[in-house]
């Protein structure tokens, strides 16, 4: 077995002062709820009466400190790249020759996201798997969606910005020559954006959906619908499925891009607020069949929830999306595919788009579909249990998936 690669960095642990979670509780036991009649099955959005036994707990019973311990039986670190305060947390893999890789959260998410699949992406073999899977793993935070804190000198921030950070991460800060790179939602973005420009430098990618670099370029990008428009001939259940994905994608995407700034007064002022931004997208985007516990305890809502508010990230997080499409993608270069790193990709059906209803279908639906043009693809699954946060509700699928991608990339 190797011995771990040595960063040059001394671990920084996570640690909140008493005072910044004191002002925490104060604001909650503050909190003026809305008016919100007529809105018990929150069909208006989320109802206070939910919210408010949310926040009562996150005021009087949940504990911010067991939960940053448990966030720091991890290594953690803090590195200046080109000028940009980033954290990471690194598990160390265990196994013949681990490869490094580095995996990115989207939005809503936090580094936190990916907890579930850190230790057996390093440590196969105690998961019952073989140890020639080990990777060296390494999980940052977007800058600004958290530690080590709120994010200035950077107000262009965007993805294929950010890829350009990671890359000099872990080719300058930690000295590697060559890298594999995963991610979801923004993190796919991210990750692509890595398979393009930085091809002969990665082993591979693995990413949560396909979706295409220029995504959000456009003078109408924040029209989630642009491309499914509502016609009278349409089938029911096209017609259903689209108007379910407005109502899970829309407001979020357009208030983001078009309005986050004024949002953010509210939520970086209330904690109540800022939950329920985020709660309605961990409720509508996860597979939880009802029953949001299933995926998310009260507790890990609230570690969330409590990672942006003690960072105060809220709108540096929204800008992400706005600065995608103030400061579009361009290619690094033309030549196709466009993202040329073998690329694994894991999708789920509870995203699958209008007419299409098995895993087999989003699969034949993605090879056969432009958004594969994209990639050298290697590798695709679908799979019926899992939502956007998809390393979380379904941790098993996202790590076979992405071992598989890998098995033939290793040096």
């Amino acid at each position: 077995m190797t011995a771990p690669h040595a960063l040059p960095l001394e671990p920084a642990p996570i640690h909140v002062p008493d005072e910044v979670l004191d002002d925490l509780r104060i604001r909650l036991g503050l909190t003026r709820p809305p008016l919100d009649e007529g809105n018990g099955d929150g069909s208006y959005g989320v109802p206070a009466g939910r919210l408010g036994e949310l926040v009562a707990y996150w005021r009087d019973g949940y504990d911010w400190r067991k939960a940053e311990a448990a966030l720091n039986v991890y290594e953690h670190y803090r590195a200046d790249v080109a000028g940009v305060p980033v954290h990471f947390l690194r598990k160390p893999g265990r196994g013949p020759r681990p490869i490094p890789l580095i995996l990115t959260h989207g939005w809503p998410w936090t580094f936190w996201h990916w907890s579930k699949v850190i230790d057996p992406l390093a440590d196969p073999a105690a998961f019952g798997g073989d140890p020639a899977d080990a990777f060296d793993v390494i999980v940052p935070s977007l800058p600004g969606f958290g530690f080590p804190g709120p994010l200035t000198g950077f107000p262009d921030v965007n993805f294929w910005k950010v890829a350009d950070l990671w890359h000099l991460l872990m080719t300058e800060t930690l000295g590697h020559r060559k890298y594999a790179a995963g991610g979801c939602d923004i993190g796919g973005l991210v990750t692509s954006q890595l398979g393009h420009k930085y091809a002969d430098e990665l082993y591979g990618i693995h990413i949560g959906s396909g979706t295409p670099l220029d995504f959000l370029n456009g003078p109408r990008a924040w029209d989630f619908a642009r491309n499914r428009p509502l016609t009278d001939d349409q089938p029911a259940d096209v017609r259903d499925r689209a108007l379910e994905l407005d109502r899970r994608f829309a407001s979020h995407l357009a208030v983001h891009m078009l309005d986050g700034a004024t949002l953010a007064h509210g939520l970086s002022d209330s904690p109540a607020g800022l939950l329920a931004w985020l709660l309605e997208r961990w409720d509508a985007w996860s597979d939880h069949g009802g029953d949001l516990t299933s995926v998310f305890t009260p507790d890990d809502l609230l570690t969330h929830a409590t990672i942006y508010w003690v960072n105060n990230s809220i709108a540096t997080s929204m800008r992400y999306y706005a600065n995608a499409n103030r400061y579009p993608w361009t290619p690094a270069h033309d030549r196709t595919p466009v993202v040329q790193a073998p690329a694994g990709i894991t999708l789920v059906t509870f995203e699958n788009p209008p007419g299409i209803h098995t895993a087999d279908e989003r699969v034949r639906a993605f090879r056969t579909g432009p958004q594969a043009d994209w990639f050298h693809h290697v590798n695709v699954n679908a799979h019926d249990h899992g939502g956007h946060f998809i390393p979380w509700e379904n941790p098993d699928a996202w790590v076979s998936d992405l071992r598989r991608t890998f098995r033939g990339l290793r040096p």
